[in-house]
């Protein structure tokens, strides 16, 4: 940093960074007292911050007055279906099924993981969805839970499930690398609080599914990992492999996390079922933090159901996560859903919205429900997306300060080490009234919730993607249907905006899945769950399976 003294002229240039205009006099009356700031600011740069100390403002996604949900328990469809013959079949039945073959022994738990194991081998090497396979452990921990079963003991719906969790949460003795190539050999000394209630669950961790580097996009110090309809495009992310691996049948569910789109967006590329719970319903300690005002963990599954068995498992207070809210969870499948209304916002039925987009929606239509036009106020939604970049930056500091972020393999306009750089011109006064507008957002979204049960709409056209994740509302994406697309490449936040994945217009079409998102109420998951299944069932397209996975 240079010591040359500040002038007026240093003054004016930095105005443009900021957005502002300052007269002489303005300029001349602060040039010799700025110094003090940068001072300051130095001297804290001093403190050497650990990742996991937390901001010390807590986001809270309730606004004053909520009414916290007080019905608990978890009620799936039964699934009586007799074991296939074939392991694809196997691999690739939804958890209620797998469940309730354990619990009777019709099929062992070793089995089912080596099942998953062998297909791990042979598509891994074409997905680079696994960056660590745990296979000594899985087998060690499936012979456990056969043991429990022989003695009459079952932990519940996940007992002996074999799943995949993403490559930011601490296993303890086992690489945890965040994707990124500066901590890839990280080696944790305990488990993440979700790496606890799952073992205790009885689910069995089969190993650390991929993350683009640091929770952004489907590029890691491995490679891409890819989309299991085609090989040619990356899977989306971060959730990355958890997506890829649960779309090709190489465990029976996984464990995603999202920020901006990182369960929704990869489950859209991939056509899996993802779950992006309440903010701070799952408890994150032992979680990479990108953004703390921000980060949700959910499952990554094949089925609506299974979204629900998993986060019933995640569910529950986590004392070491300052954000961590205690609430109850309920999904009964025998739910009248005749009573709901569902509404959409009709501009997002508009330009960019798809065929399938738009059989979604008339499909909720046929459910015996009421579904109504709704309208959300005129806000700047997408400013919001400044809060995610100075998180961001923050979290990672260390590595704009020393300039490992050169180690980083993607280094484009659009990848993490530029938005860090760029970061750190935002202003903190734009920060503060950013926290104010995320207010009238949540109040806006309120507002929408008093007139319906739940909204419906395409993953990626309209404001709900930012809108909903700054917050905290759930979310439910689901497969909807199928189109024929060119390879698409990333999205892409270089502009300071998300923009869409381009396409190879010219090139070869293939037929890949698309979803479409359910929205609820804070902590009313169920109702989302609810509606998706009913959705799934009408559309009747879950169970289409990519080619390469036979």
């Amino acid at each position: 940093m240079s010591d040359t003294p500040i002038t007026e002229a240093d003054i004016e240039a930095a105005e443009r960074l900021a957005g502002l205009s300052y007269t002489a006099r303005e300029r001349a009356q602060m040039v010799g007292n700025l110094e003090g700031q940068i001072d300051l600011a130095r001297a804290r740069r001093q403190v050497e911050l650990a990742h996991n100390v937390p901001m010390a403002s807590r986001f809270d996604p309730r606004l004053p007055g909520f009414a916290m949900p007080t019905q608990s328990g978890v009620r799936v469809a039964a699934e009586d279906a007799a074991l296939p013959g074939s392991d694809a079949d196997i691999a690739f039945a939804s958890l209620p099924q797998l469940s309730g073959w354990i619990a009777s022994g019709a099929l062992s738990s070793r089995r089912l993981t080596q099942i998953y194991l062998d297909r791990i081998a042979k598509l891994n090497p074409h997905l680079h969805c696994f960056a660590c396979v745990t296979t000594d452990l899985a087998l060690s921990e499936a012979d456990a839970m056969d043991a429990l079963t022989a003695q009459g003991r079952h932990l519940g719906p996940l007992h002996g499930i074999p799943y995949g969790v993403k490559d930011l949460f601490d296993t303890k003795g086992i690489a945890t690398g965040w994707g990124a190539e500066p901590y890839q050999h990280r080696l944790p000394e305990t488990n993440a609080h979700i790496v606890t209630l799952l073992r205790e669950a009885g689910a069995v961790l089969l190993g650390k599914t991929t993350l683009g580097a640091l929770a952004y996009g489907d590029v890691w110090y491995g490679g891409v990992t890819r989309n299991p309809f085609n090989l040619n495009e990356g899977s989306s992310g971060s959730s990355a492999g958890s997506a890829s691996a649960t779309a090709a049948g190489l465990c029976a569910f996984s464990i995603g996390t999202e920020t901006l789109g990182s369960i929704t967006s990869p489950s859209q590329r991939c056509g899996t079922t993802g779950l992006r719970p309440t903010f701070g319903r799952v408890g994150r300690s032992g979680g990479m933090a990108l953004c703390w005002s921000l980060d949700k963990v959910g499952p990554i599954c094949r089925g609506v159901e299974d979204t629900a068995l998993v986060l019933d498992a995640l569910n529950g207070p986590d004392i070491n996560d300052l954000c961590s809210i205690a609430a109850p969870f309920a999904y009964d499948a025998g739910r009248d859903i005749s009573g709901l209304k569902l509404g959409y916002l009709p501009d997002a039925f508009g330009e960019g919205a798809t065929a399938v987009d738009h059989a979604a929606l008339a499909a909720a239509k046929e459910l015996g429900i009421e579904v109504v036009e709704v309208h959300l106020p005129d806000l700047p939604y997408g400013a919001l997306l400044n809060v995610l970049y100075s998180e961001a930056a923050a979290a990672f500091e260390h590595l704009t300060l020393s300039d490992l972020d050169d180690a980083l393999t993607r280094q484009d306009d659009g990848a993490w080490p530029n938005i860090f750089r760029k970061a750190r011109f935002l202003s903190a006064v734009d920060h503060v009234q950013l926290d104010r507008l995320r207010y009238l957002v949540m109040q806006a979204l309120d507002g929408l919730f008093q007139e319906v049960d739940a909204l419906i709409g395409p993953f990626s056209t309209g404001p709900m993607l930012v809108a909903s994740n700054f917050t905290g509302h759930p979310c439910l994406h689901l497969r909807a249907g199928f189109e024929m697309l060119s390879t698409r490449g990333s999205g892409s936040l270089a502009t300071g905006r998300l923009t869409a994945a381009p396409k190879d217009e010219a090139g070869e079409k293939f037929r890949v899945p698309q979803g479409i998102s359910l929205w609820g109420r804070l902590f009313d998951e169920g109702t989302i769950l609810c509606l998706g299944r009913a959705l799934e069932a009408k559309l009747g397209v879950a169970s289409e399976r990519p080619s390469l996975a036979e």
